[in-house]
């Protein structure tokens, strides 16, 4: 008589079956999925910011200055404790003016989260990052 050996090894192939029936029923039923879409309304014209935003321009040796595109002004070198101040000046005349964000590439992201901490003290509601097009 012979004796019969314990078998050791997963069988394989009914879970590749399953899996084959799996992918067959994702295929057919993919296409048929409704997709969400949002109508949304149409204008005729687009609302464009009236103020030209306020630049705080980050140089590579982390010197700051800012530029007012409102008035056309130059670059003007600030320290860290003038920038308040000089937020609050040029929020005054102009309290919706957006302010730009313009750093160095080789910036610390630490010195950018440092700006935009202060104009948020500040209470500077939009805040945006200037950065160059990409190729």
């Amino acid at each position: 008589m012979r004796q019969r050996r314990l078998m050791n090894q997963i069988n394989v192939v009914p879970y590749i079956d399953v899996m084959l029936v799996l992918l067959i029923i994702f295929m057919v039923t993919a296409p048929m999925i409704q997709t969400g879409s949002v109508n949304l309304p149409s204008v005729a014209k687009s609302s464009q910011p009236q103020v030209a935003p306020l630049e705080v321009i980050i140089h590579a040796d982390q010197s700051i200055a800012t530029k007012n595109r409102a008035r056309g002004d130059a670059e003007i070198a600030v320290s860290r404790d003038e920038l308040p101040a000089r937020i609050k000046e040029a929020r005054a005349a102009n309290p919706d003016q957006a302010v730009l964000i313009a750093a160095d590439k080789s910036v610390r992201y630490e010195a950018v989260l440092g700006v935009m901490d202060m104009l948020q003290r500040q209470q500077v509601a939009k805040i945006g990052l200037l950065v160059q097009p990409g190729k």
